[in-house]
């Protein structure tokens, strides 16, 4: 499967800038699944900024209608 990263950048939400995962969604997913977290882009931005991509903190946003 051909990578789609120069089209995945310009979705990216990402916030973090020096990361070196953007638009390479796989490897991104895989990361933060490995540190029982979810990606930038699956949170509000304002949340996404906080950079506390944990499924607790996703389940919090969740319970409060915020996602």
């Amino acid at each position: 499967m051909e990578c789609k990263k120069e089209r995945n950048l310009s979705l990216c939400t990402c916030s973090y800038d020096p990361c070196s995962r953007k638009g390479l969604c796989c490897d991104c997913i895989a990361y933060h699944l490995k540190k029982r977290q979810l990606p930038g882009c699956a949170f509000p931005k304002d949340a996404e900024r906080t950079y506390d991509r944990s499924f607790e903190h996703f389940a919090r946003l969740v319970q409060a209608g915020k996602v």
